[in-house]
């Protein structure tokens, strides 16, 4: 199960270039048959995601691929608060003893040295704490890459999910 927000949701592609689509197909070249449920939520933010675990539980996924906190950060919401939300949904995933891979972030140098030191390392100790493979970077080799970024910047385009979903397999290997 994809749970996250637009960058995991397919936000601006049709539904064949989606990173669940894109995934089932990957992994269905290293003969791995998988169904992908694709949960995220186009503006979702680590609150709206805790709101909305449990409901999205019930599907009873093997895996969670948790890739939320974009969107808190770029409202700059306190990182103490993101990763309070992000525990929380993370606890709730472990409770029913389903693994998670964690997908990290990374904030802009323009939300200022704390800022973004406080943001970038939520992921690294939640990791840690609850013994989460951790996918260090979602947007790894895609951000800042016109190439691969639909025209606002900021989401994956069709190229750009080939990417994810490529750097992603490893870590979906490495759980099974």
């Amino acid at each position: 199960m994809l749970f996250g927000d637009s960058l995991m949701a397919g936000y601006g592609l049709t539904q064949p270039f989606h990173l669940s689509e894109i995934l089932k197909k990957e992994l269905a070249n290293e003969n791995i048959k998988s169904e992908i449920i694709n949960a995220s939520v186009s503006g979702d933010t680590t609150f709206g995601g805790l709101n909305r675990i449990q409901w999205s539980l019930a599907d009873k996924p093997d895996i969670v691929i948790l890739g939320l906190g974009a969107n808190d950060m770029l409202r700059g919401i306190d990182p103490k608060e993101i990763k309070k939300n992000l525990e929380q949904i993370i606890i709730l995933i472990q409770k029913q003893k389903i693994k998670i891979i964690l997908t990290g972030l990374l904030a802009p140098e323009s939300y200022g040295n704390n800022y973004k030191e406080n943001f970038d390392k939520i992921y690294k100790d939640l990791a840690k704490e609850f013994n989460l493979i951790l996918m260090p970077f979602l947007l790894e080799g895609v951000a800042l890459n016109p190439k691969y970024n639909l025209e606002d910047g900021k989401h994956p385009n069709a190229e750009g999910v080939k990417i994810i979903a490529s750097n992603l397999k490893p870590f979906i290997k490495k759980s099974l």
